[in-house]
């Protein structure tokens, strides 16, 4: 009877996320806000009910306590997030909300499915990250100074990557974590404010080497401390963020090529890249070895097919660093490719959110942060799952609010919560804009019923006073 809830309840997960993800486009092309609201609604309830059934499945076939005590505090801290969002920030994107929500309660199964004190640790900073996040979009409401401190966005970033390169231990080849915290994931917050900062006003020949300087001291300290895929994400946030304010082809090229030479010169000077460049190209060649992490990710994937093999019913916790780097194989494995796709589709619905409010806000320096924080979030999400499904080599970075890892969960949130800041700053916008429409429309038909007295001799009427 156990396997047979088990094998029922993969298909009812995956029909629930299905539907989630149509909900999640499907607000796309309904308008009217009844309809809005009421598919949201339908997608908190679906998520509700995804967890209660995949909880209820991992408790069956452990029938551990923890995990009955886990989902009531899940559940508790996604109701206090949703009720306080609901609260103080009556403007803000309920979908983004929902889909944050999501992808943490994926990454709440998993983790509780393959290391239960993991998944303790992983809610609790998510719950210290959520409070902090709350208050960011008020922040972003009356911090209207952030645009003015370019240099000392720069010599926070310069500064803390130095101290991780001087002073950190090197783990898995590289120099990446500080006191238990990687400063990079913050700096990547940093990093994106001082693109907008530098490039907000008028667009100078000097301004853009000013920038590239600042930001090839990044890039150049990432990859000395041998933290490449940061490196890479840092780089592709410069060269989109150059191309979207100086709109010159000629530089993104260059970018490119730079980016190209320096890739060649990091295969050559570092062993490890030369190992997972290999362990990429035939990782069977180098199975016992550098291939083996590849290998099992790909045959986790292979093994879970279309519909996966049931939670708990797989061996995920062969693949090496799988809760960190590779949490998506494990997803795959267990719940289904098409659950990977539809996981991957919330990601991309995630991201089209940020560029439509990136292109729907007028002042320039939050259009760029929502575009940098917008480029660096999807870009980490290719890289992670591009690396799992051998289409490029791995990078080791983490799936955002689904793998493990403290400061990535927090900075992620605090990203999600900006961007939420700046949807709050366009709804304001898009207000007053319809406000002075209304005005200048008022005035007109004011205006044009006085000419009509005028014309036929009746006294001018009287201005109300609003």
């Amino acid at each position: 009877m156990l396997n047979v809830t088990v094998e029922l309840s993969k298909y009812v997960i995956l029909t629930l996320m299905v539907v989630y993800t149509f909900y999640c486009f499907y607000q796309v092309v309904r308008q009217k806000r009844h309809d809005q609201t009421e598919s949201l609604n339908k997608q908190i309830l679906l998520i509700v009910t995804m967890d209660t059934i995949a909880f209820l499945v991992i408790w069956l076939k452990t029938r551990r306590m923890e995990v009955i005590v886990f989902y009531i505090l899940m559940m508790t801290y996604f109701s206090v997030l949703l009720s306080l969002y609901r609260v103080f920030y009556r403007k803000a994107s309920m979908l983004l909300l929902n889909n944050m929500c999501m992808l943490q309660s994926v990454g709440f199964i998993m983790l509780c499915r393959l290391d239960q004190d993991a998944a303790n640790r992983q809610l609790l900073i998510a719950a210290g990250g959520g409070a902090l996040a709350l208050l960011i979009p008020f922040l972003i409401r009356k911090m209207r100074f952030l645009k003015k401190l370019t240099w000392l966005y720069a010599a926070v970033g310069i500064i803390m990557l130095g101290a991780v390169f001087v002073l950190a231990r090197t783990s898995y080849g590289a120099k990446l974590s500080l006191l238990g915290i990687q400063p990079s994931e913050v700096i990547k917050i940093t990093f994106v404010f001082f693109m907008a900062s530098a490039l907000c006003r008028t667009v100078t020949l000097k301004r853009v080497i000013i920038a590239s300087v600042v930001a090839a001291l990044h890039v150049v300290i990432l990859v000395i401390s041998r933290d490449l895929g940061s490196a890479l994400i840092f780089f592709v946030t410069y060269l989109v963020m150059i191309y979207v304010t100086t709109r010159k082809a000629s530089l993104l090229a260059a970018g490119a090529l730079s980016g190209a030479a320096a890739s060649a010169a990091a295969y050559q000077l570092f062993g490890h890249v030369r190992q997972r460049v290999s362990a990429w190209k035939d990782p069977m060649s180098v199975y016992e070895n550098e291939g083996y992490q590849i290998v099992q990710s790909l045959f986790a994937i292979g093994t879970g097919g279309w519909f996966g093999m049931g939670l708990c019913q797989g061996s995920p916790e062969k693949i090496p660093v799988v809760k960190n780097d590779l949490i998506f194989s494990a997803i795959c494995e267990e719940l289904g490719g098409i659950f990977g796709i539809c996981l991957i589709l919330v990601c991309m619905s995630l991201f089209l959110m940020i560029v439509n409010i990136s292109l729907r806000i007028k002042n320039p320096f939050y259009k760029l942060v929502a575009l940098g924080l917008g480029t660096e979030y999807a870009f980490q999400v290719f890289l992670t799952i591009g690396g799992v499904t051998k289409f490029i080599p791995l990078t080791g970075v983490t799936l955002p609010l689904v793998s493990y890892g403290g400061t990535s969960v927090i900075s992620t949130l605090i990203m999600m919560s900006i961007i939420q800041g700046l949807y709050i700053l366009r709804e304001e916008e898009d207000e007053e804009i319809e406000r002075l429409r209304q005005e200048a429309r008022r005035r007109a038909e004011e205006q044009e019923e006085n000419n009509r007295r005028r014309r036929a001799g009746v006294p001018r009427a009287r201005r109300t006073i609003d």
